[in-house]
């Protein structure tokens, strides 16, 4: 599976493929993931506002 598939899946913007399996390991790992890559945008967009207000 590519990165950005990947990350589409993740954010909600590509549906996950039906084949698949679903375990509850699987389940709680895309949780994780998802929250990680939420807090990381919204640390990037707390430096950018940051950022702009400095200059």
């Amino acid at each position: 599976m590519g990165l950005w598939r990947q990350i589409s899946e993740y954010l909600f913007i590509r549906k996950r493929d039906p084949n698949e399996p679903r375990t509850q390991w699987v389940k709680y790992m895309h949780g994780i993931n998802r929250l990680s890559i939420f807090l990381f945008l919204f640390a990037l967009i707390v430096m950018m506002i940051r950022f702009a207000k400095t200059c």
